[in-house]
């Protein structure tokens, strides 16, 4: 592959995603949660339009609901039938490919069962030892001399796709550009024709390694998917290339962007809380907690949507058939009726059911992947970085952004 001179597609994505401009969603989100736990959407509102203002092609789109609290939120994650994955479909589905992002029951069950044998418990074990670990811990190489560095651009942000790189058993020169076209995918709002582009450079490189991974199995992630199988009702089950295929587009943006910003978000918690950070660095027992805990306070995706797919009700909103509802799973997650103090980082709060990883059919199938990927980058960091901190010189870390919300520098020292 050869190295782009394009322009940075994580910064105009970014940016696009609210990053630089929105600084603390969450005042306005209980505002409107105590208004009521679901509402129509004003369009124009969200546009940026004034109240009158002649809405064009979008005066036929379909009436958009948001649901704001835990028990709207959950509840309509929980009924799949009702509240359908499909809406993803004619945007999402024009550059992924028919994705399980997009898919209802049976079919949602039956890929998952077979995209499911890909993340075992034993490929986990392998992967944290002879994939995570080593790739966090040549990250950490390259800076840990220095006694100062920025942990989002040098550890965070890289090692995810770093991993999801090797667990495919792609070339390490590809993975620059791998990463560029999966950004690029998932900037489908922003630039249709690039993202277009992208997913078909993204099917003819991958399908060149199914090809390979068929006939010569590697021990790698392409070749579990290649060769899975399910049995179900007397038939066999394999997954064709245009399903494979769609999954390791989805894979990248669904793992690699959520785990940096997961992580990132957890490190700014811990180093702005400096109590926290000591407890957790001096009991490593605190850890999960503290995960489970920097995923309620700063999910790494603040929305997704879903379709209603007959006239309904959530939370005694009428929802018509067609609607589209936006689930502010960043709001569920401040819900002041679930969680004491809910914007503030604490991890020593009673364990709750959070939604960052959604719920339901849904629920996220890499979430214990980014939660081991995860626990190793935080326990490296406090084994290689002693006494890690916030940089005094520089401007204090903050989380950013509407939709992905992230840490865009991170600056520390240690020793």
């Amino acid at each position: 592959m050869q190295p782009t001179t394009e322009p940075d597609p994580f910064e105009e994505f970014n940016r696009a995603m609210g990053a630089g401009r929105i600084q603390d969603p969450y005042p306005n989100l209980a505002e409107r949660r105590r208004e009521a736990p679901v509402s129509p959407a004003d369009i124009r509102a969200l546009m940026g339009l004034a109240a009158d203002a002649d809405l064009g092609d979008f005066g036929d789109m379909p009436p958009v609901f948001t649901a704001y609290s835990f028990e709207a939120v959950q509840q309509c994650l929980r009924d799949g039938e009702t509240f359908s994955s499909s809406g993803y479909a004619p945007v999402m589905g024009e550059v992924f490919g028919h994705s399980i992002l997009e898919m209802d029951e049976p079919e949602h069950h039956h890929y998952r069962s077979l995209i499911q044998q890909a993340f075992s418990r034993k490929a986990m074990e392998r992967w944290e030892s002879d994939v995570v670990g080593p790739v966090v811990d040549a990250h950490i190489d390259e800076f840990v001399d220095e006694g100062r560095a920025d942990l989002v651009r040098q550890l965070t942000f890289p090692f995810p796709v770093t991993v999801i790189g090797h667990m495919l058993g792609l070339p390490y020169d590809d993975l620059a550009q791998f990463h560029r076209w999966a950004v690029e995918l998932i900037s489908v709002s922003i630039d249709y024709e690039k993202a277009v582009r992208a997913s078909k450079l993204l099917y003819d490189y991958f399908k060149g390694i199914i090809d390979e991974r068929r006939v010569a199995p590697a021990e790698d992630l392409i070749s579990v998917l290649a060769l899975a199988e399910l049995h179900e009702g007397g038939e066999r089950h394999r997954l064709n290339d245009d399903e494979i295929i769609a999954f390791l587009r989805l894979l990248l943006p669904a793992g690699a962007e959520t785990t940096y910003r997961s992580s990132s978000n957890l490190l700014t918690g811990l180093l702005t809380h400096p109590d926290q950070l000591d407890a957790v660095r001096a009991d490593r027992s605190l850890l999960p907690q503290a995960i489970e805990e920097a995923l309620r306070w700063e999910a790494p995706l603040l929305l997704i949507q879903r379709l209603a797919t007959r006239d309904t009700e959530l939370c005694g909103v009428a929802i018509p058939e067609g609607a589209v509802v936006a689930v502010a799973v960043g709001s569920a997650n401040h819900d002041e009726t679930r969680w004491d103090r809910p914007d503030e980082f604490d991890i020593f709060r009673e364990p709750q059911q959070h939604l960052a990883f959604a719920f339901g059919p849904h629920m996220c199938l890499g979430m214990h992947l980014a939660r081991m990927e995860t626990t190793v980058v935080m326990n490296r960091v406090f084994d290689r970085l002693p006494e890690v901190r916030v940089d005094p010189d520089a401007p204090p870390p903050h989380i950013t952004g509407m939709t992905f919300r992230s840490p865009p520098t991170l600056p520390v020292v240690w020793g």
